[in-house]
């Protein structure tokens, strides 16, 4: 069986997503097609910092080859046709009718890509792109059509003005809808019987508690303990005031954020305190070295919509690593992760579980750590998904 990738997130990146890791580990038996977003005009004509699409439009400016064999049975096709920007548009009817002229271009690039490769059948699986991808099904014809559902992006205004119409009626045509959080899950089964939970993965061979990393020269200079965050900061996701609280409740921890930060971030009081540091974005290689010196591992989230039933990739990578986390108790980190994980539902009770985690670690809640995270891998979420395919229609005679 073969499957086709359409997603909001490229492959060919230094970070991996569910997306990626999911037909990176299909491809081991199956044939996978990943396509990365299409350039929209906007893109086209402004300058980008962004590597990856950069050289996705000098591709398309010079005529270059755009199917790319990045494995054995694993190829990723950089769409040339160029869609229009029409998001800003105010009324959904209107924008609908011009997404649909997107669509089919977007199909026929895709299209191209299939027949080069010869294949005949196979599984559409679409994470997440509401807007280009919505009318694939019916333009592509696949043997089946998947829908992800990893994150709720609903949550940003450039989902919310269109997708609260278009993404439940996506999700209602869909044939099946896989789902990375209990949450999800409940949400999606209100819109298509046919959703179903295959959770999150875990690179365990890159994040190995087992390794002994060398200290990063940033972390060999401090002294006192590293309580420690890897990921992107922005104030969408984390709760600056907790952070600013918890520096300043220990001046003597070394608090350590790790990621791209926005605007709100860089403004912050986070940059006017001694014991904060700001080590900048690192490469997914490198981030176990990091994480295997931070005394504790935390995940500040902000409760809101967007993090409510969010599934933390992070909190996996921290807990292989055997590292011990404090996190903000969401709903998903109750379902998930509350037998491994400190859980804390306010300020205060995230400096006292911080102090818990550090005077408790030993080398056997370590090791259930990363037993209980290697439970976790993407080889055990292909399987799931696989068997999502199943109960979705028992009869079928599809070898998968």
């Amino acid at each position: 069986m073969s499957f086709v990738f359409v997603t909001l997130q490229r492959i060919n990146t230094d970070r991996e997503s569910t997306s990626t890791s999911l037909a990176k580990e299909l491809s081991k038996n199956h044939k996978v097609l990943y396509v990365n977003p299409p350039i929209d005009r906007r893109t086209m004509l402004r300058s980008t910092n962004d590597k990856f699409i950069s050289a996705h439009i000098d591709e398309i400016k010079r005529k270059e080859n755009n199917l790319h064999k990045l494995d054995d049975n694993l190829w990723m096709y950089n769409p040339h046709s160029i869609l229009e920007s029409i998001n800003w548009i105010p009324s959904t009817k209107i924008f609908s009718m011009l997404n649909l002229v997107n669509n089919r271009r977007f199909a026929n690039e895709i299209g191209k890509a299939i027949n080069a490769l010869g294949i005949k059948k196979y599984i559409l699986i679409n994470d997440k792109d509401i807007f280009r991808s919505f009318h694939l099904k019916e333009l592509l014809n696949p043997l089946y059509y998947i829908y992800l559902y990893r994150d709720y992006t609903l949550a940003f205004d450039y989902w919310k003005r269109h997708g609260r119409v278009l993404e439940p009626e996506l999700m209602k045509k869909a044939d099946c809808i896989v789902c990375n959080s209990h949450g999800f899950t409940e949400m999606a089964k209100g819109i298509n019987q046919h959703s179903y939970y295959i959770g999150n993965g875990c690179n365990t061979d890159l994040f190995n508690g087992y390794v002994k990393w060398e200290k990063p020269a940033e972390l060999a200079r401090l002294s006192g303990p590293v309580v420690g965050y890897c990921g992107a900061l922005t104030e969408s996701r984390l709760d600056i005031d907790l952070l600013v609280h918890i520096a300043k409740s220990r001046p003597q921890w070394n608090l350590v954020l790790v990621g791209d930060e926005s605007p709100a971030f860089r403004k912050s009081a986070l940059h006017h305190l001694q014991n904060v540091h700001f080590l900048g974005k690192k490469n997914t290689k490198d981030m176990p070295a990091y994480i295997s010196h931070f005394d504790v591992c935390i995940n500040p989230q902000t409760v809101n919509e967007l993090t409510r039933d969010n599934y933390p990739l992070k909190i996996d990578e921290y807990l292989a690593m055997g590292r011990p986390v404090v996190a903000t108790a969401t709903k998903a980190m109750y379902e998930v992760f509350a037998d491994h994980v400190y859980l804390a539902d306010s300020n205060e009770s995230y400096v006292r579980n911080i102090e818990r985690a550090l005077a408790e670690d030993n080398d056997f809640l370590k090791e259930a750590r990363v037993s209980f995270a290697n439970t976790h891998t993407w080889k055990n979420v292909m399987g799931r998904f696989l068997n999502s395919l199943k109960m979705m229609n028992r009869d079928t005679q599809l070898a998968v």
